[in-house]
């Protein structure tokens, strides 16, 4: 059974940083591709950035240039470098495998970590 296992939301002020990490098991991590993905009260679940297992990486528009997505194969972990956040980021953050090219999610969801971004 594939698990993820999400750490590092808080709280933070706009122009702030987290970093986000993701630790899998149950499953041959470095065959996949690796999304982060993120819900916001009220929306649908979003791709956020993702990475191939060849390390390509992806960025949905509005945080490209401030957010960075990287894998470590050793570890089975899928980090998410986040950069002047702003208060539209407010969410919960939630990473899977994923299918490459369409993106969308192959197993089930963990429980997220929230991020909120507020002054």
């Amino acid at each position: 059974q594939v698990q993820f296992v999400e750490s590092g939301g808080g709280l933070v002020q706009p122009g702030g940083s987290l970093r986000l990490s993701c630790v899998a098991s149950g499953t041959i991590f470095n065959r996949y591709a690796m999304g982060w993905y993120r819900q916001a009260p009220g929306k649908q679940r979003e791709l956020v950035a993702g990475i191939t297992s060849a390390g390509a990486t992806i960025y949905t528009d509005s945080v490209k240039g401030r957010f960075t997505i990287s894998r470590d194969n050793a570890k089975n972990t899928v980090s998410l470098q986040m950069d002047t956040l702003k208060p539209e980021d407010t969410a919960v953050y939630y990473c899977n495998t994923a299918f490459y090219p369409s993106w969308g999610a192959r197993d089930s969801w963990g429980l997220g970590t929230q991020v909120t971004v507020s002054s």
